[in-house]
């Protein structure tokens, strides 16, 4: 059947006149006159009944134009998504928190300054929901912390920063000793069920600090304002001033060597979107390329 038919046959409806409709849509009368009787046969029953130079619905036209208006609809729809597949980046991006909260936003800003029709969806999650969701075919690509294992073949892996421990303290306080605020301050610790707030558990037990927790947060930007307010210190990977350079925030290095935190994004070797994500990951570079400058 063709579809054109069925559009006519809307405009023969909303019009009440078959030579009007000939008229809107640049058809003689009997082109759209021959278009319905191929229509009636095709479905075995009358669809219009004819009185004078009128036209209306039958009971099997009424039918037909309910489902015909929710396909035409339908098929307008796939025409946009097929036809701009090659043209609109469509993306659906996994990110962290951290990343959510520092460089996602500035990557997203440029990207759609080069490609102002973009239409990204954007989804949070831990490193490890945001690879199996990689995994699966949920996600294109995810900005993420590297997995405490060896990825796949079918995986690129691009590196984008790496951050080591630092103690976070209120400016007021940046010539201390890192240890010291540890030991005496009040502890705003970072989430122990990330890979970051395990790092700095183990870093303060070979320093043999015991420290005074007022709260756990598994925000570093939320962290990062209530040290910049005075409220506590706190030992985590170097983002705040990264991401959020303007909070009052002094950086202390650790005395002793700690492990760095390595981010990047993540995404499969092939996949139909692979031109939309390789913008993506070229503007990240670039951006984080700027940030490190």
């Amino acid at each position: 059947m063709e579809t054109n038919y069925l559009r006519t046959f809307m405009v023969v409806l909303e019009s009440g006149s078959m030579s009007e409709a000939a008229r809107r849509l640049d058809l003689t009368p009997a082109a759209v006159a021959q278009q319905m009787r191929v229509l009636e046969r095709d479905f075995g029953v009358p669809l219009l009944r004819r009185s004078g130079r009128t036209v209306s619905q039958t009971e099997g036209g009424h039918r037909l134009a309910e489902r015909a208006r929710v396909l035409l609809a339908e098929l307008a729809t796939m025409r946009t998504v097929v036809g701009d597949g090659e043209g609109t980046l469509e993306l659906t991006v996994g990110a962290t928190n951290t990343m959510l909260n520092g460089p996602l936003p500035t990557v997203l800003e440029a990207l759609v300054q080069e490609h102002p029709a973009a239409r990204i969806v954007v989804r949070t999650g831990l490193t490890s929901e945001l690879y199996d969701e990689v995994l699966r075919g949920r996600l294109d690509v995810a900005m993420c912390l590297h997995p405490a294992f060896v990825l796949p073949k079918t995986l690129h892996w691009l590196l984008l920063r790496e951050e080591p421990l630092v103690v976070l303290a209120p400016q007021a306080w940046a010539q201390r000793d890192p240890h010291e605020l540890l030991r005496d301050e009040a502890l705003i610790r970072y989430d122990r069920r990330l890979g970051g707030g395990q790092a700095a558990e183990r870093y303060l037990r070979r320093a043999g600090i015991v420290p005074r927790e007022r709260f756990e947060i598994s925000s570093l930007a939320a962290i990062a304002m209530l040290v910049g307010r005075g409220v506590g210190v706190s030992i985590a990977p170097d983002a705040a001033t990264a991401w959020w350079p303007t909070l009052p925030v002094a950086r202390l290095p650790l005395p002793h060597s700690s492990e760095a935190r390595r981010f990047g994004m993540i995404w499969p070797r092939t996949s139909p979107r692979t031109r939309a994500i390789e913008v993506l990951v070229d503007h990240a570079r670039r951006v984080m390329a700027d940030r490190e400058r």
